[in-house]
C-alpha cells in the first residue's frame, strides 16, 4: 500500500477533465484519495499522483470554506492587474524570463488577490489554465513569467485569430448565398467548412426524425441559417448540389459503392484472365454441354446465374437447374471473397444496381452466357405425376446454355411450343405440376401484378411486373432447388443458411370468402405472415409449403447462396465442410447488410415513388381499400390497380370497407424534403 504524501483535510490543486480547481483531502484508498469540492460538484476518488500540494498555506486559509466554480470565474484576475504583477516580476529581468525566480501558486496568489482566500487561491488556479498571456506553468507547477519575446507571439498569434474570425465571416456569406456550392466555390472554402460540410452531409443521411446533434453542430446550422431538422437540412444540401437527390440516404456510410478498390479491380480482372485456365475440379465435371438449356431474365441483366434444361430419358422427363459457380474462381477468405460478405447482396436501386462482386467478373466468366461453356453447380430433378420430387442428383458440372431469352421471349416458347423446340413448354408444365404439389401442401402463393419504379434516360417510369408463365416457371425451379438443397444438407448433417418460416394462423375459408378475391383477400393473408428466419438448421418453410428449403440460386449476387455452394462442394468431394458453429457466425455477418439492403431498397422505391406522384398532382386513380393502418389518423391501406401497389394515404369522408372503391389524389408530393401524402376520398 502506498503511504499517503498528504494528509486529510488538506487542500490541493486538481485539474479534472481541464477544469482547474481546489479540493479538500477526506481519506485515502490504496494509491486513491477522496475529495471533496465546492458547490454542486460530488466528492471524486483521483490518483495521488494527480494531486498538486499546496506548502505555506496558512491553516487559517486552509480551513475556510471550498469555492464554488461560479466564486471562481467572479473573482478572476483582471487583465491590468495580471500585467502589472508581471512588469513587478520582470522588471530586473527585461528580455529574459529564465532568470527570474519561479514562483508557487500561494506566492502568485498573494501578488494577485487581497486578502489571500481559498476562493482566490481557487480563481487564480483556474485563471492559470486559460489562455492568459503572462505566465505559464512548468511540468513542475512551478510557475514562470513569460518572456516579453513570448508575450508579443501571442499577441501576434491573437490578431491572427481575429484576421481568421473575419475570414470565417467571409466564409459564411459564401456558404449562405443560395447558389450550388461546387467547382470554385467549394474550393474557396477553409480545409473547415468542407470538413463541416462534409459532417452535415453525413447528418443529412441519418434515417432518424430528429438531428441528434452537438452542440457544435448546432452551432454550424445557426451559422449556415438551417432549421435543425433533417428535412430542411437534406433541402439545403440538395440545393447546393452537395448530396444527390435521387440517392437513398441510408446509402451512404454504407457498405456498398459503386466502385470497388483498385486492389480489388486488379484482382477481379487476375480471375477473368485465369477463367480459362484448369482449376481443381474441372476434371470431374460432369458434361451437361449437350443439354439444351435457356437463360431467362429481364431485358438488360449482366449477372446471369441460373439456367434451365430438359432431359428425356425414355419416358421420363428431369428438370435441370444449372446454377453459377463462382467457388472455382473466388477462394474462401479472399479479399475479394471478404468484400463480397461485407455487401452480402447485390443491391438493386431504380436508377443502377451496387453489386456484391465487380461486374466485370460477375457479368464476365462467372455468368452462364449463351454458347459460353460455363461452370455450373447442377442439380437434375425427377418428379412423379403429381409434382414430389422422386430422384434427384446434385453436381458440379459444365453447361454451355443455347438461348439467352427474356421473360417475354420464354412466354412466347411456352405458348407457342414450336416443333422441335418444346423443351421450355414441358419445364413450364412439369414445374406448375410441382407448384400445385406446393399448393396442397399449404403453400401461400400470392402471384400478382407487382409495380415497381425505375429511372430511364432522366424520366422515372413504372415498370409493371407481370407473374407470366416464364417468371412463373423460373420461380417455381428455383424453390425446387432450394427443396433439394435443403434436402441434401438435411440427410447428410449438412449446415447451411436454411431459411425457414413460422407457421401462420390464418383467416378461415369462411372469413376469406367473405373478402374480394385478389388484393383484398391477399392482403389479409399477408398480414399473418411471420417474417422468414435464417438459421444452421433444416425447418419447415410455411408459406412456401417445404419442409426446408435455403437459397442456392443466386451465388454472385447473394453470399449466403455462395456460402451454400461451398459447403456443398465440400461435401460432394470428401473435403471438409465449415462446422456448424462457423456457418452462424456468418449467418449473424450478413445479418445486418442484409437488413440494411432493404431499408436502402425502401427507401429508394419510396423516394421515386414521391418523384413519380409529384409530376402528377393532378391525376386521379382508382383504389381498393385493403385495412386501416391508424383508424385514429385515418391512415389506410389501399391498392391502386392501375399502379400494382399498396399505397398508404388519409381517408376523407365515409367509412369504407375492404374492397370498396376510393379516389386516390396527391395531397403533398416533394421528393427534396422525402415528403408524400395521398388523400384518399
Amino acid at each position: 500500500m502506498v503511504k499517503p504524501a498528504f494528509a486529510p483535510g488538506e487542500i490541493v490543486a486538481v485539474v479534472i477533465k481541464g477544469q482547474a480547481l481546489l479540493g479538500r483531502l477526506l481519506s485515502f484508498k490504496g494509491s486513491k484519495a477522496a475529495l471533496s469540492f465546492g458547490g454542486q460538484r460530488r466528492d471524486q476518488e483521483l490518483p495521488q499522483r494527480e494531486l498538486i500540494a499546496l506548502p505555506g498555506l496558512d491553516a487559517d486559509v486552509a480551513s475556510g470554506t471550498l469555492p464554488t466554480p461560479e466564486d471562481n470565474q467572479s473573482r478572476q484576475p483582471q487583465s491590468r492587474a495580471a500585467a502589472e504583477v508581471w512588469w513587478l516580476l520582470m522588471s530586473d529581468h527585461v528580455g529574459s524570463s529564465d532568470q527570474c525566480p519561479a514562483l508557487s501558486l500561494i506566492e502568485l496568489a498573494e501578488l494577485m488577490t487581497h486578502p489571500l482566500d481559498l476562493t482566490g487561491l481557487a480563481a487564480v488556479w483556474s485563471w492559470l489554465h486559460t489562455d492568459q498571456p503572462w505566465f505559464r506553468l512548468k511540468r513542475d507547477r512551478s510557475i514562470q513569467p513569460k518572456s516579453s519575446d513570448e508575450i508579443r507571439r501571442q499577441r501576434l498569434q491573437t490578431r491572427q485569430l481575429v484576421l481568421a474570425d473575419r475570414l470565417a465571416e467571409q466564409q459564411l456569406s459564401l456558404l449562405r448565398e443560395s447558389l450550388p456550392l461546387t467547382g470554385e466555390r467549394y474550393a474557396a472554402l477553409t480545409a473547415h467548412w468542407q470538413q463541416v460540410l462534409d459532417r452535415l452531409i453525413d447528418l443529412s443521411s441519418e434515417s432518424s426524425t430528429t438531428l441528434e446533434l452537438h452542440p457544435e453542430e448546432t452551432d454550424w446550422l445557426r451559422q449556415l441559417q438551417i432549421s435543425a431538422d433533417p428535412q430542411s437540412l437534406r433541402q439545403w444540401l440538395i440545393r447546393r448540389e452537395l448530396i444527390d437527390a435521387h440517392e437513398p440516404r441510408a446509402l451512404r456510410g454504407s457498405v456498398w459503392s459503386k466502385y470497388f478498390s483498385d486492389e480489388l479491380t486488379a484482382e477481379a480482372q487476375r480471375l477473368v484472365d485465369a477463367a480459362t485456365e484448369f482449376h481443381p475440379g474441372d476434371d470431374t465435371r460432369q458434361d451437361l454441354t449437350g443439354l439444351t438449356s435457356y437463360t431467362l431474365d429481364d431485358a438488360g441483366t449482366r449477372e446471369i446465374d441460373d439456367a434451365l434444361s430438359l432431359e428425356r430419358r425414355g419416358p421420363h422427363c428431369w428438370i435441370w437447374i444449372h446454377i453459377a459457380d463462382p467457388a472455382r474462381l473466388i477462394e474462401a477468405e479472399s479479399p475479394l471473397d471478404c468484400e463480397a460478405r461485407r455487401r452480402a447482396t447485390t443491391l438493386y436501386l431504380g436508377d443502377g444496381v451496387l453489386p456484391m462482386l465487380p461486374l466485370d467478373l460477375a457479368a464476365g466468366p462467372l455468368s452462364l452466357k449463351a454458347g459460353q461453356r460455363s461452370a455450373a453447380l447442377s442439380v437434375g430433378v425427377l418428379l412423379s405425376d403429381d409434382g414430389e420430387i422422386v430422384d434427384h442428383h446434385i453436381g458440379r458440372s459444365w453447361i454451355q446454355p443455347k438461348y439467352a431469352l427474356t421473360y417475354e421471349d420464354g412466354d412466347e416458347l411456352i405458348e407457342l411450343a414450336p416443333p422441335g423446340d418444346e423443351d421450355l413448354s414441358d419445364l413450364a408444365r412439369l414445374l406448375l405440376r410441382r407448384a400445385e404439389w406446393r399448393r396442397r401442401q399449404g403453400a401461400v402463393q400470392l402471384d400478382r401484378l407487382e409495380g415497381r419504379f425505375r429511372r430511364h434516360h432522366d424520366a422515372v417510369e413504372l415498370q409493371v411486373i407481370e407473374p407470366s408463365a416464364a417468371r412463373l416457371m423460373v420461380s417455381e425451379a428455383m424453390l425446387l432447388m432450394g427443396a433439394v438443397v435443403a434436402e441434401f444438407g438435411r440427410a447428410n448433417d449438412l449446415a447451411l443458411p436454411y431459411r425457414s418460416q413460422p407457421p401462420a394462423d390464418l383467416p378461415s375459408d369462411a372469413e376469406l370468402e367473405a373478402l374480394p378475391e385478389g388484393p383484398v383477400r391477399d392482403a389479409a393473408i399477408k398480414r399473418c405472415l411471420s417474417r422468414g428466419i435464417q438459421g444452421t438448421q433444416p425447418m419447415a418453410h410455411f408459406s412456401l409449403g417445404l419442409p426446408a428449403y435455403v437459397q442456392a440460386t443466386s451465388p454472385i449476387r447473394r453470399y449466403a447462396d455462395l456460402l451454400t455452394h461451398r459447403q456443398l462442394i465440400a461435401s460432394l468431394t470428401d473435403q471438409l465442410p465449415l462446422e456448424e458453429s462457423r456457418i452462424g457466425e456468418l449467418i449473424d455477418d450478413l445479418d445486418d447488410p442484409l437488413r440494411q439492403s432493404i431499408q436502402i431498397s425502401r427507401e429508394d422505391q419510396r423516394h421515386w415513388q414521391q418523384v413519380w406522384f409529384a409530376e402528377r398532382q393532378e391525376q386521379t386513380w382508382s383504389a381498393q381499400f385493403l385495412r386501416w393502418l391508424r383508424p385514429q389518423d385515418r391512415l389506410a391501406l389501399v391498392h391502386v390497380d392501375d399502379l400494382a401497389m399498396d399505397l398508404v394515404g388519409q381517408v376523407q369522408g365515409a367509412e369504407p370497407q375492404p374492397g370498396d372503391r376510393l379516389n386516390v389524389r396527391v395531397s403533398v408530393a416533394d421528393p427534396e424534403r422525402g415528403e408524400l401524402q395521398l388523400q384518399l376520398s
